[in-house]
């Protein structure tokens, strides 16, 4: 089940029930304590029997505060780091190209280049905020803003799922070279949850 940037209207929303939740960050509006403690609520009331987050460029708290991620309890939070579930080995990372003085920022190039090199070669699931170039992440300027340094680590890994968001208009789910892309954004351009789930069969 893969949802991204609910920005703390995740009330809105009714999942269908699901062995794995994937939330691939904005989960709030700016990343506070109390949107972030009101997010984990709702996740611990989910069905699924796993449940995994990162953060994204909303999330401000996640990046200038160590204890943050410990208010999340109601599913693994991953930074920069994995984890294996049922035999799926995950991997999970916040970080996007530049976007104006949001959280998780990196310039393009080698600074992204290293953030990526981390990713191990044999993940099943990788779980990124932001989308790699010319996947799910066109604009509605027509603008391919996704990352090349992640398109590049993407094709070194082979993923069998890659779930990301961000780019909300780029909403949607294709197949390429083997790795199912799930650009999961459940929040439109108005920022309304119009977007439903999309759930993968792996």
């Amino acid at each position: 089940m893969c949802i991204s940037d609910t920005h703390s209207t995740h009330d809105q929303m009714v999942l269908p029930d699901g062995d794995l939740l994937l939330h691939a960050g904005d989960a709030t509006k700016r990343g506070d304590r109390h949107e972030i403690e009101a997010f984990d609520r709702w996740l611990s009331a989910q069905p699924h029997r796993h449940r995994v987050v990162i953060a994204g460029n909303h999330d401000f708290a996640f990046e200038r505060e160590a204890e943050a991620r410990h208010w999340i309890t109601g599913a693994t939070y991953l930074q920069d780091e994995g984890m294996t579930i049922e035999g799926l080995r995950i991997w999970g990372s916040p970080w996007q190209p530049r976007f104006f003085d949001w959280a998780f920022n990196l310039d393009r190039g080698q600074p992204l280049r290293e953030v990526w090199s981390r990713i191990p070669d044999d993940v099943d699931v990788l779980l990124t905020h932001g989308p790699p170039h010319g996947i799910l992440d066109r604009t509605f300027r027509g603008e391919d803003v996704g990352c090349e340094e992640l398109l590049a680590a993407v094709q070194r890994v082979r993923p069998r799922l890659h779930v990301f968001g961000h780019i909300h208009e780029a909403y949607g789910r294709l197949e390429r070279d083997g790795t199912v892309f799930v650009n999961a954004s459940s929040c439109d351009l108005s920022y309304a949850p119009t977007q439903a789930p999309i759930v993968v069969d792996l």
